[in-house]
């Protein structure tokens, strides 16, 4: 048998980690199949790749800046193309703004990649395909982490968001086939998981082959199993469905890391009627009382929309009024941005001007700051748990605690992929530095 030449891949990857982890499936798939090697050289590599973000407008606006520079760099031979959000939703419009792109690949086609490459003008972009059953190679990009993907797509008709119209409707995929994932993970090395889906805590309640349903609560259960896998993250859960069966488990669960993720979007019971979110402000924060009553160490970090169309200074009000009472260790703060395929369009007439929206963002930055401080000093002199990950040109390895802070110690790369205990010394507002404890 005749080994293929290798050839180079450059992939860039926007937006979120489920993105994240679709360009690890793209990686390893090419590598399996196509034998390409990353490289991070883009003027050396064979095919170019941009792996795309929606949700936004500016992630959109920057593809097709960063395309034309590519396409003025690359070597004559290399091929472009698009995969992820933003070619689910244009499609052949890319092709047709940009015609030096070669191929465009929706989110919900990722395990196509080796079968379009090669041939030009390819768009697949079906958001009903279903690849949940689907066995992508594996990747050993990271030795010490990995993260799985336990849904593709999301049913939830959140006004404001593109999701839906790109990822399609929610299948979660088989509990089997996460567990046999994480335990090839765990034989090499992986002490740490996380869980990916647009909405964790959905999960099973359909699968392609129309077994029985099950939960996210079960499926933790089963994960926790696995022989060497120390901690277990996810990303994202739905306030909706923080039921008291989940909290619990997330509380009890030693390998469960003590850090959460409860997106807001708005602390006033009108926006998120209108934003379609089904919960209220008083459920959110009783949801959070309780996270924080059974799991004191806990940080809950969210996302936050100001000036949705409507919103008024009042609704704006219950929002800081959230925050003030939650003090989130983390906020993703965004301006409201319309969105092609979303129900909030109609509220065109309701739009708030972009001053009152950008002094709105501003005002709840400012008060997260204030919180942060508040939350990160009283750290300082404890020991923490640190999973250390990085090697950092400065002489400092970098990690993370057991509820997601990032802590920065003098080192070297024997404490690459431990877990360790370290003394904290001095705290900004979005890490720690601190020493090993021998």
């Amino acid at each position: 048998m005749i080994k293929q030449e290798e050839k180079k891949l450059f992939i860039e990857t926007l937006g979120c980690q489920m993105n994240d982890t679709d360009s690890q499936h793209i990686i390893s798939e090419l590598k399996e199949h196509k034998n390409y090697s990353v490289t991070n050289d883009m003027e050396e590599a064979d095919l170019i790749i941009i792996n795309t973000c929606s949700v936004r407008e500016k992630p959109v606006s920057k593809l097709f800046s960063e395309i034309g520079q590519f396409n003025k760099k690359k070597k004559k031979s290399a091929k472009i193309g698009v995969c992820g959000c933003t070619a689910s939703h244009l499609g052949s419009d890319i092709m047709k703004r940009a015609p030096y792109v070669d191929f465009v690949l929706g989110a919900r086609n990722i395990s196509k990649i080796k079968d379009i490459i090669d041939t030009k003008g390819a768009v697949e972009i079906d958001i009903d395909y279903d690849d949940s059953t689907y066995q992508f190679a594996a990747s050993g990009m990271n030795l010490y982490k990995t993260s799985v993907n336990i849904s593709i797509g999301c049913d939830k008709e959140c006004t404001y968001c593109i999701v839906p119209a790109t990822r399609g409707d929610e299948i979660s995929i088989p509990p089997e086939m996460i567990v046999m994932q994480i335990e090839k993970d765990a034989k090499n090395g992986a002490k740490e998981v996380t869980l990916l889906g647009q909405n964790v805590n959905s999960y099973g309640r359909r699968f392609s082959d129309k077994r029985a349903k099950t939960n996210f609560t079960k499926l933790l259960q089963e994960v926790s199993k696995i022989e060497g896998i120390e901690r277990i993250r996810f990303t994202s859960p739905h306030p909706l469905h923080m039921d008291d069966e989940f909290i619990e488990e997330f509380a009890r669960n030693p390998k469960i890391s003590k850090c959460i993720h409860m997106p807001l979007q708005s602390g006033s019971t009108k926006v998120l009627k209108a934003m379609k979110r089904g919960y209220t402000k008083e459920w959110f924060l009783n949801r959070a009382k309780k996270i924080r009553d059974l799991v004191p160490e806990v940080r809950i970090t969210t996302d936050i929309i100001v000036a949705f169309p409507g919103e008024t200074q009042e609704d704006f009000e219950d929002t800081l009024d959230v925050i003030n009472q939650v003090k989130f260790d983390q906020i993703f703060n965004f301006k409201y941005s319309p969105r092609p395929n979303t129900q909030a369009l109609e509220l065109k007439d309701k739009e708030i001007s972009d001053e009152i929206g950008s002094a709105r963002l501003i005002e709840v930055i400012e008060l997260h700051k204030l919180h942060q401080s508040e939350l990160m000093n009283p750290n300082i002199g404890k020991i923490v748990s640190v999973l250390f990950e990085t090697l950092k040109p400065n002489g400092e390895v970098s990690g993370f605690t057991d509820n997601y802070c990032q802590v920065f110690v003098k080192g070297s790369d024997e404490l690459l992929g431990r877990i360790v205990d370290v003394k904290i010394t001095s705290a900004s507002r979005t890490a720690f530095k601190g020493e090993v404890v021998n």
